[in-house]
């Protein structure tokens, strides 16, 4: 179980983010973070009022150092912190960033294997917890904004799957097949048009890829109902592209290309056709660990992405979502603050 958290790169930041509250590695860590995103800096630290260069680690001191650290007693406020973290700097339109690439080291890899294995002892349970009837919507923006939750799933499904398709036509005709050309197009792999909920207030209001840093929302209790399919990995994302498989390479190539380094063909799952046999579908926390921002292999020719669809997230493929309850209003003081309920 430890070696699927390792083998997806959210998982693997996981662990390195919250390995990074013992303030020895955290220093090396952000040593290591300067260096290489800026190799031609010269800028210094201070200690005691005197310059001095800032440490530039090795892979290995990292990694000797991650081997050393004691995963014990686990702490499920830094596990959270992490969490966020994990989620917030996920990215589908660039390469990865210079954590997420120290974290694909096979050094830090092993270093990191025995807490993979804690974390998921002591959280795995509810990271691979299915969608509960009870769910959340969050619209971020204060009550007297909001209006009502989506409806008419079939219609803004069609939409989607219309846009998708035709972006696909005009891409293949228009856009290079060089994978390293400089174009940017849209990169998700799933109809974000649709309602979405999380399955705790938490999860809506924190768990957040690329967070613009909101600091009002308005969550809103509701209650879903269907046949739901739960994407527990990359295994079961796979299985659903090659079941309903749309091709999507001359759109996502440039994106996904960056964001994973594979040249070659790409799939996503036919929205509308899963559609005929599921109300929802939802993606587990370890399934989200597992299996975004990386190539995700279909068969011999294509491979696909989770992209823009974050933990313990279900999305709604069919009207059948209603509110349970009174909507509430949370708010905190700046982006990195807790969030506070005030109505």
């Amino acid at each position: 179980m430890s070696e699927m958290l390792l083998d997806g790169p959210r998982g693997r930041r996981l662990c390195l983010e919250y390995a990074c509250r013992d303030p020895r590695l955290a220093d090396l860590v952000s040593s290591y973070a300067f260096h290489h995103r800026d190799e031609r800096s010269t800028v210094i630290a201070f200690d005691d009022g005197e310059p001095a260069p800032i440490p530039d680690p090795g892979v290995g001191d990292i990694a000797d150092v991650l081997a050393a650290a004691s995963a014990a007693p686990l702490d499920d406020v830094a596990l959270a912190a992490a969490l966020r973290a994990t989620v917030d700097v996920a990215r589908y339109w660039q390469e990865p960033d210079t954590l997420d690439g120290l974290c694909s080291d096979p050094r830090v890899i092993g270093a990191l294997s025995p807490l993979a294995r804690d974390l998921l002892r002591h959280a795995g349970g509810r990271w691979n917890r299915e969608r509960n009837e009870e769910q959340w919507a969050v619209q971020w923006r204060r009550p007297e904004a909001t209006g009502p939750l989506a409806h008419d799933a079939a219609s803004a499904l069609a939409a989607w799957d219309a846009g998708m398709r035709a972006l696909e036509e005009s891409a293949r005709e228009e856009w290079p097949s060089d994978p390293t050309a400089r174009l940017s197009g849209e990169w998700w792999s799933v109809p974000v048009r649709l309602l979405s909920t999380r399955g705790s207030v938490d999860a809506a209001l924190d768990l957040v890829e690329d967070s613009l840093g909101e600091e009002v929302a308005t969550v809103v209790p509701v209650v879903g109902s269907g046949r739901t399919l739960e994407i527990r990995g990359a295994a079961d994302w796979a299985a659903l592209c090659r079941r309903y498989p749309v091709e999507v390479t001359a759109s996502r190539r440039h994106d996904w290309f960056r964001t994973t380094g594979r040249d070659g063909r790409w799939l996503v799952p036919d929205w509308g056709r899963v559609a005929h046999e599921w109300e929802a579908v939802h993606l587990t926390t370890l399934g989200y660990l597992a299996g975004a921002t990386r190539a995700i292999t279909v068969d011999d020719e294509y491979a696909s992405v989770i992209a823009g669809w974050e933990p313990d997230s279900t999305i709604w493929l069919a009207d059948a979502v209603v509110e349970n309850g009174d909507r509430q209003e949370w708010r905190r003081d700046h982006p990195n603050a807790a969030w506070t309920r005030v109505a």
